[in-house]
């Protein structure tokens, strides 16, 4: 009998009548008395922060009374407290406004999932075998603060390195500023798909390196150059439900959305219009539309300014563009560009978005700064139906950087390491970041991290990356502790989400002994099960 089962069983037919069938007296269950009084069968709703990207969307948690198989005082059995039961979206946060995605809907694993640790760990055998040994937190922080003093020792601060995920919060901030105090390098963020990119192209083309919003609901005409904004590209969530305002939301009023990709996307599948291009040519058809609105004296060049002028050829009306010479360059017939540039003008306001798959070919920086261009000479930056920058609310002073440090990459550190003989990085965090499953084979991050002497990892599960660790300590799940996140877009106002543990974590004793066999940890993931992965 499993352990699902047999909590399933006790529920129903008592502690005794299942030590009966299972026949093993010294796995004997009690049941706790709960620590906190609730009600039966009522279902509480409390306020949360969904991490699973930077989009930001605020959730709300459905709590109820149930059974949980807890440790106290060095004995198994079953407490009944509230648990989260369902995520949904906050009907009063501005960016999911009761709407939650199918990533959201799932986070609640994050706190549940069977896989999940609960104790620090030390590592026992080579590094990436997987071989831990569980420790009590006083083990683990005072080995992880040895460490750390041994840099300070050896006067080496800066041989501290944080890797990290990216995202604007009290959180980071609070790694910052250790970072500072310490004398350490800034935190090098990571994440898998990467926006700096369209980040550049914004501060280039309108003086903002941040992430765009698009203010579909009030759109007419919406043109897509490769962006998923529909299923997982920004904040997704608050971009469905403009989209969904713009479609039905007006009376009698129907914004018009063509989607420009060389495959077909999840976005695509909904547009009115989908338009096969080549890859990489993007930013030419951008600016041959462009053209189109130039040339027939439908908008003015200069109303792009800065955006045009980082354009080579906008002041002569981007001659090399023309819908025959686009056609040939970007598969899309010349009749088509002709019709979707007056599209833009005549179905106003219309918006041009870019992001995912263009913006990774080497003409990239192109493609976003195109789009940013044609958008000015659109009118539609700063303007409604078009596309804005959502106002940013600032970080603590102390915990802001300046230096050049401070653009310090995963690909450079991982370049450092691999090119000395000594790894520079002596000591490396990890929180929230798993490069070694999510970098290209050429970035050799599996090969760099094995060099650092030590690491010591924050997540919650072994995976690819904190498999590598000399130390682990999961860090709470964003339901059993404070939350917070400053997003970047999907609304027109600042935004700072707060907010406290949804659920109180389950009471876990001292980490239990370590197997007599070979040190393995055991669980439903062992280092067995995941030797495949890294294979």
């Amino acid at each position: 009998m499993d352990r699902r089962a047999f909590i399933k069983v006790t529920a129903v037919t008592g502690t005794s009548a299942t030590l009966a069938s299972c026949g093993n007296p010294e796995h004997q269950i009690i049941r706790f008395i709960p620590d906190e009084e609730h009600v039966p069968g009522v279902a509480e709703w409390k306020p949360s922060l969904c991490p699973l990207c930077q989009a930001g969307c605020g959730v709300i948690v459905r709590v109820m009374e149930g059974d949980a198989e807890v440790v106290r005082n060095g004995q198994t059995g079953l407490m009944r407290m509230g648990l989260a039961k369902k995520l949904e979206g906050n009907p009063a946060h501005p960016i999911s406004q009761g709407a939650l995605c199918a990533r959201g809907q799932a986070a609640i694993q994050i706190t549940y999932h069977p896989d999940r640790l609960t104790h620090p760990l030390k590592r026992t055998g080579p590094r990436g075998s997987g071989q831990f040994q569980a420790v009590t937190w006083d083990e683990a922080i005072a080995q992880l603060v040895s460490q750390l003093d041994t840099l300070i020792t050896a006067n080496n601060q800066r041989g501290l390195a944080f890797l990290k995920s990216p995202g604007a919060s009290q959180r980071n901030d609070l790694i910052a500023e250790f970072l500072k105090r310490f004398g350490a390098p800034p935190a090098v963020s990571f994440e898998l798909f990467n926006h700096d990119v369209l980040r550049r192209a914004n501060l280039l083309s309108f003086g903002r390196e941040q992430l765009p919003t698009f203010d579909l609901a009030r759109s007419g005409y919406v043109v897509s150059f490769g962006a998923d904004f529909l299923g997982t590209w920004n904040s997704p969530v608050a971009q469905q439900a403009g989209y969904g305002q713009m479609r039905q939301g007006r009376k009698g009023i129907r914004g018009t959305f063509v989607q420009v990709e060389p495959r077909m996307s999840q976005t695509g599948a909904n547009a009115d219009e989908w338009v096969p291009a080549r890859p990489g040519t993007e930013g030419v058809l951008a600016l041959g539309l462009a053209h189109v609105l130039m040339s027939a004296n439908l908008r003015p060049g200069t109303a792009a300014g800065r955006a045009g002028a980082s354009i080579d050829g906008w002041g002569s009306g981007l001659a090399a563009y023309t819908p025959a010479e686009v056609e040939k360059r970007t598969g899309v017939a010349a009749a088509r560009i002709e019709r979707i540039a007056r599209a833009l003008v005549e179905q106003r306001p219309g918006v041009a978005i870019i992001g995912g798959a263009p913006l990774a070919q080497t003409n990239g920086l192109f493609a976003a700064l195109a789009v940013n261009a044609l958008n000015a000479l659109l009118g539609s930056v700063g303007e409604p139906g078009g596309v804005a920058f959502m106002p940013q609310l600032a970080a603590p002073v102390t915990a802001r950087r300046s230096g050049p440090d401070d653009r310090r990459s995963l690909p450079a550190m991982l370049t450092e390491i691999l090119a000395a003989d000594q790894s520079p990085v002596q000591l490396l965090l990890v929180d929230g970041a798993n490069p070694v499953f999510t970098t290209p084979p050429r970035w050799r991050a599996r090969e760099g991290l094995l060099k650092v002497p030590f690491i010591a990892s924050f997540g919650s599960f072994l995976d690819e990356t904190s498999v590598l660790a000399d130390l682990i300590l999961p860090d709470h799940s964003f339901l059993e502790s404070w939350v917070d996140g400053r997003p970047e877009s999907g609304s027109a106002i600042p935004i700072a989400t707060l907010a406290p543990p949804a659920v109180r974590p389950k009471p876990v004793a001292a980490p239990p002994k370590p197997p007599e066999d070979d040190d393995m940890l055991e669980g439903p993931r062992s280092p067995r099960r995941i030797a495949p992965i890294l294979d």
